[in-house]
């Protein structure tokens, strides 16, 4: 029986290019930059140098090399030699696995399941007001964490609700996916997109943050009217559900059972603690003291508490609010891991299974991170990133901003699909079009806004995305009937993104 062809996984993908831009340092000129004292390159100070052609040892050496970072020796046209570092992948990766962790804890205490319940619960009755409601809560948590393989504990929850009160199917996932995936979209401080893009760009993950609240809001008005007037469709009349043909067989299936919606005090606690770890991450990522913001207040406060006697001993030699980077928001959520622990009265052996469960959930993610930086520490060693650059550069000279942005979210689209990590596609792509959009006017945190809006897009309605199919699957929803239930809104958000991108470039 002949087999169907099945898509690689991200993994092999990214060792396929892997391989690929070695091959092509066998090809490409050898060439690089001049550096300013900031380590910026300088427009039109490229030449051709002397070729550092990759092989087999170097191809299975990428991966290494981009988890831990290397330095790469090069030499000024007047002699003068350079250290070039290529950002390892460790801080982010350590951070992910933190992440996962603290989640992993959280989860254990049930007070997400059990929180989201309750707000079902106390809109019983007035079941479309939950519309707007839950899509808001999923696309915070997409945008600040980039919740996705989470939401599908709540598919057995949501889909029965819907189904009781007059909605159909399409409806709860629509809630669930679109709003989780929105967020993720218009990712604000999403670690899995945000941050390793921010952190391959050299950029603050705060940065560009006022264009990213716009698009979250943005999109969120579009997306919200479109899914509550599909449901009041399907309230007034049952048969204009596109899968009204599977009513009573999903009725039968998907039969409401009792679930538990009242909230422990603990678990009232644990929702708290969970909510204020992401505001403080925020906040501690915003540069406050910049010339942007001029914001002093966290400084001083931090001056003081580590002066006091005692209290500043306690505190040791910790950084304000605003100066934070990886390391800082991994302690937190490590800290915060450990409360919800205390607080929750978890014995010692339990919180170790469930934090390694959590760390073990996004192992993949970390890695993949490590891979894709190995397209980088190849292409680098090999020479070749500054002639691709300088094709960009000569390519893109008579561009407007406003072009450059556009056709960078075109050129996201398809890789989006090829690469459905968001960790994987921004270390595998980042490092050469963010300063392709400084040649042509554009801010490094666009390019990151267009490629996110893109690999975010695509997580609607992409068959490779794990998201889509495990959520399709639980509500029994053909690809072809979601597509066409999508299709409209899929385009309102592909205009409205390249117009706001078009904008931003003018703008900002």
């Amino acid at each position: 029986m002949k087999k169907k062809f099945q898509m690689p996984s991200s993994f092999s993908i990214l060792f396929l290019i892997i391989a690929l831009m070695a091959l092509m340092t066998w090809i490409i000129p050898a060439g690089q930059y001049e550096k300013n004292e900031s380590g910026n390159l300088i427009s039109g100070t490229y030449h051709e140098v002397e070729p550092n052609k990759q092989g087999l040892y170097e191809v299975m050496m990428a991966p290494v090399y981009g988890m831990l970072g290397k330095d790469t020796t090069l030499v000024q046209s007047n002699g003068e030699e350079i250290q070039v570092h290529t950002n390892g992948a460790i801080q982010v990766s350590f951070f992910i696995l933190m992440v996962g962790g603290f989640l992993g804890v959280v989860s254990e205490t049930g007070a997400l399941d059990i929180g989201i319940a309750s707000v079902v619960k106390k809109h019983k009755g007035k079941e479309k007001r939950l519309i707007p409601i839950l899509m808001i809560l999923f696309a915070l948590g997409g945008t600040t964490y980039g919740m996705a393989e989470e939401t599908m504990a709540f598919y057995p929850l949501l889909i029965p609700v819907m189904l009781v009160v007059g909605f159909d199917t399409i409806t709860a996932v629509a809630i669930i996916l679109i709003g989780s995936q929105i967020g993720c979209l218009a990712s604000t401080v999403n670690p899995f997109s945000t941050g390793v893009a921010s952190d391959v760009a050299n950029i603050g993950i705060a940065e560009g943050m006022g264009v990213r609240i716009v698009f979250f809001v943005v999109m969120l008005a579009i997306a919200i009217p479109y899914v509550y007037r599909y449901a009041s469709k399907v309230e007034k009349d049952p048969s204009a559900s596109l899968v009204f043909q599977d009513r009573e067989k999903n009725l039968e299936f998907f039969q409401l059972k009792a679930t538990d919606t009242n909230l422990t005090k603990v678990q009232k606690k644990v929702l708290r603690i969970f909510a204020f770890t992401f505001v403080i991450m925020v906040i501690a990522l915003v540069p406050w003291s910049s010339d942007s913001f001029h914001v002093t207040i966290f400084e001083e406060l931090n001056a003081s508490l580590t002066s006091l006697p005692v209290i500043g001993t306690i505190f040791g030699h910790s950084l304000a609010l605003g100066d934070w980077y990886f390391p800082e928001i991994t302690m937190l959520f490590l800290m915060m891991a450990i409360l919800v622990g205390f607080v929750s009265k978890m014995d010692e052996k339990r919180f170790i299974e469930v934090f390694m469960q959590g760390v073990a959930d996004l192992l993949k993610v970390s890695l993949i991170c490590a891979i894709a930086r190995g397209i980088q520490v190849i292409m680098n060693d090999g020479l070749i990133t500054a002639t691709i650059l300088h094709f960009g550069e000569e390519s893109l000279a008579n561009l407007p901003s406003s072009v450059f942005i556009t056709l960078t979210y075109l050129f996201y689209l398809p890789l989006s699909f090829l690469i459905p990590s968001t960790s994987g596609l921004a270390g595998a792509t980042i490092g050469i079009m963010a300063p392709l959009g400084e040649f042509a006017g554009v801010s490094k945190h666009l390019v990151i806004t267009a490629f996110q809006s893109a690999s975010g897009i695509l997580n609607l309605l992409s068959p490779t995305s794990g998201i889509v199919m495990g959520a399709l699957a639980l509500g029994h929803v053909d690809l072809t009937t979601w597509w066409k239930f999508i299709g409209k809104l899929a385009l309102m958000i592909l205009l409205a993104t390249i117009g706001i991108l078009v904008l931003a470039t003018i703008l900002v």
